[in-house]
């Protein structure tokens, strides 16, 4: 299975929905078209909405760490949102969740950051 990535923008928030898979066949994929958006719409924060996720691998938590990096130097916030426990647990063992908040769902996500 593939992955599917969409990309939407609401005031300074970029919000990515994932569907499928991502490795290393899809992490560039992601990597450029959210560092395009973030340049292009001046984003501040993001969201990564992984409801539709099924699988991630090492390159995919690599591709999620540069685009944090990328938030904080603009001192934003990246929330993770409706994570899958398989998903959730590389999160939990990578220690990427003494970064990235972690909220139930893309509604709660945005309310943290004062979108909605």
């Amino acid at each position: 299975m593939s992955l599917t990535i969409d990309l939407e923008v609401k005031s300074d928030v970029l919000c990515i929905r994932l569907t499928g898979e991502l490795d290393h066949h899809s992490a560039d994929i992601l990597r450029e078209q959210a560092t395009k958006a973030i340049e292009e719409y001046d984003i501040h924060h993001i969201i990564l909405n992984l409801e539709h996720l099924t699988f991630m691998d090492s390159s995919g938590l690599g591709v999620i760490l540069g685009r944090y990096k990328q938030i904080k130097q603009q001192h934003g916030e990246m929330v993770v949102c409706a994570i899958s426990p398989a998903v959730q647990r590389l999160f939990d063992m990578s220690g990427l969740f003494k970064i990235i908040s972690l909220e139930p769902t893309e509604e709660f996500a945005l309310q943290r950051l004062g979108v909605a």
